[in-house]
Parts: C-alpha cells; sequence; structure tokens
C-alpha cells in the first residue's frame, strides 16, 4: 500500500463558508477541482492501485485571511468536515490533520485536544511564517515565527500525544516583501521562497532548543526536507561548535550537534520526481525520517502527474525494498498510529 501523506483537500461546507468571510478575494486555485471534488479524487486515486490520502488543510492559513474570532469557527468546521470523511472512506482515507485558529492561542489549544481526542484526526498543521490579520491597515500582518513562546504550548500538547505537527510554508503578498517585489517575479517566492522558509523554521525550532525541550516532538517537512539535505556539509561547517563568535551563543544550551537536531525532523517526498534529490534526502535522514508524499492535487491541474512521478521516483532509488516499503507506507503508520 502506499500511504501520501501530504495531500491538500478543501472540505465543500468549509470552502462555502470561508468565502463568505473573505468575499471578492484570492482565496483557492479554483482550478484545482479536485480540492473540493471526491468523484475527481478517487478516479485519479484509482489509477494507482492500492493508493491512500492522508488529508492536510490547503491555504489559505486561516489566521491570515480571517480575524481570529472568525477563524474559530471555521477551523471547528474543517476539522468536523475532515474527520466525517474519514470516518467515512477509512480505506482512501486513513488519516487526516487538523486546522488551527493560530490567531487565538487559548481557543488553538481548546481546538486541538478536541481535534485529536474527539475527532481522532492525526495531527496538526502550521504555515510558517505565521502572519496573523489585524486591523491596522498600515500593518496589516503580525508576523510570528515557529521559535515564538506563543507555540510552546502546543508543542508540548503533541510531544505528549505523540503526533507529528506537518510544517507548510507560506508566503503572503505584504510585508516584509511588498507586493511588487521583485521577489514575486518568475514564481521564485514559491518555488525557491517556500524550501528556503521551511529551512528557517527548521533551523529556529534546532536552535531556540525546542527539539532540544521535546526531544520526542515530530515535525513532518514539506518538499523533502527543503534545503538542508543539500547544504549538510555547509550547516556542519558554519554551525561549528568549536568556531562561535560571541554573538553565537544560542548553541550553548544544546547538548547535540545542530546536525543530529536537523535529522530530527521527518520530510515527505514532494519534490516532482527527482530520484537523486530523494537519494540525497535518504543519505541524510535516513529510511525511517522518510514518506510518501505527494502534494497532490497540485501538479499543473491535470491531478495525477505528481503522483506518478514520485511514485516513479522512489522505485528507481537504489535502496533495499524494506526502506521502500517504510517510506511508502510502514513509517505513516508508525508515526500516526494507524491500523495495521
Amino acid at each position: 500500500m502506499k500511504i501520501d501523506i501530504f495531500t491538500h483537500i478543501v472540505p465543500k461546507k468549509y470552502r462555502d463558508k470561508l468565502y463568505e468571510c473573505v468575499p471578492n478575494k484570492y482565496v483557492f486555485r479554483i482550478i484545482d477541482k479536485l480540492l473540493v471534488d471526491l468523484d475527481e479524487r478517487f478516479r485519479i486515486m484509482d489509477r494507482f492501485g492500492d493508493l491512500a490520502h492522508v488529508l492536510t488543510p490547503a491555504g489559505p492559513a486561516l489566521e491570515e485571511v480571517v480575524d481570529a474570532k472568525t477563524s474559530i469557527d471555521l477551523a471547528k468546521l474543517h476539522n468536523d468536515e475532515l474527520a466525517i470523511l474519514v470516518q467515512k472512506y477509512p480505506d482512501r482515507f486513513p488519516g487526516a490533520v487538523a486546522m488551527l485558529p493560530l490567531g487565538d492561542m487559548d481557543e488553538s489549544l481548546k481546538e486541538l485536544d478536541r481535534a485529536i481526542k474527539e475527532l481522532r484526526l492525526r495531527g496538526v498543521l502550521i504555515h510558517t511564517p505565521i502572519y496573523c490579520l489585524t486591523k491596522n491597515k498600515k500593518q496589516p500582518y503580525f508576523m510570528r515565527q515557529m521559535d515564538s513562546p506563543d507555540f510552546m504550548p502546543i508543542y508540548e500538547k503533541m510531544a505528549k500525544f505523540n503526533l507529528p505537527i506537518w510544517i507548510h510554508p507560506l508566503t503572503v503578498f505584504h510585508e516584509p516583501y511588498g507586493e511588487h517585489s521583485q521577489r514575486f517575479q518568475y514564481r521564485m517566492w514559491q518555488v525557491f521562497g517556500w524550501p528556503f522558509e521551511s529551512t528557517v523554521a527548521m533551523t529556529r525550532l534546532v536552535f531556540s532548543g525546542v527539539l532540544e525541550k521535546f526531544p520526542n516532538l515530530k515535525f513532518i517537512i514539506h518538499h523533502c526536507g527543503a534545503m538542508v539535505p543539500f547544504l549538510e556539509k555547509r550547516i556542519a561547517m558554519m554551525y561549528s561548535f568549536g568556531e562561535m563568535s560571541e554573538e553565537e551563543r544560542h548553541m550553548d544550551e544544546l547538548t547535540k550537534k545542530p546536525l543530529e537536531y536537523y535529522r530530527m525532523f521527518y520530510v515527505d517526498t514532494a519534490i516532482g520526481g527527482s530520484t537523486p534529490g530523494l537519494e540525497c534526502a535518504y543519505k541524510f535522514y535516513g529510511a525511517s525520517h522518510m514518506m510518501f508524499g505527494t502534494d497532490a492535487p497540485y501538479d499543473s491541474q491535470i491531478g495525477f502527474v505528481a503522483t506518478r512521478k514520485t511514485i516513479e521516483s522512489i522505485e528507481r532509488m537504489d535502496i533495499p525494498e524494506v526502506d521502500k516499503k517504510k517510506i511508502f507506507e510502514d513509517n505513516a503508520r508508525k508515526l500516526m498510529r494507524l491500523p495495521v
């Protein structure tokens, strides 16, 4: 069986309610009908035999587009709808991932408890950086990073639940880049900007001591671990314990070398079907920290190209078959505690 741990979905009731709250704004890529249409999704899934989808939220991040109060009801509706889908189609959808109203941390903790304990969702997704909508027209967003003290209660709870946190990179067309910034030419904000934002999030979690404090906390990083596997030696060199300057005392509280913390992350395989890229990540993370993930249905509106290419790229890897099985299925079952 192949369990795709990073597939996006937009429940129809949630989409309709969000459109009521965010009129006349770009919210979803509507042309991606597979985000909403289950029959179309099932038609694509059937092309690949025994394929299952773990359902994860699609953008936008709620805190980016609605106020804190509105986000609470929307998050609850979204999570309720995902729980219904998992219950109705357990063979198709073995698990789903919760959305949190991160504009209100107290309510986020309540919804986290409800999503895991009552709805039986298998983790949460956080967009990073975290841009929260404000009422200040001159400064429409308040930005927080993954190492903000605000998120420590979430990390503590997820460590106790022993379930993963999905990290999805985010770029907003406002500060700090500016709507007309050159960064937004040629789709650079997504092609290169998103792996950068994921790498920033990982680095903050490492050096802020989050992984030191919560050693069993599990994060799933999109796009195969972003920039980290390829830059392994540069990371080791630049963060050498023997060459710290006085401005780099942030490493004083760490008990392990930085690369050891980076290897604690889990990564998907959503890099467009590159076997050399996957093998680079495999050499860095090992088979036990890689999981089949495609970013479906985002693949140029065709719906199946990313899935086909990702499967083929894993099958071409020069690794033991037992490790391929870990990537395709076993690691997902273990990490999310799914039934065998």
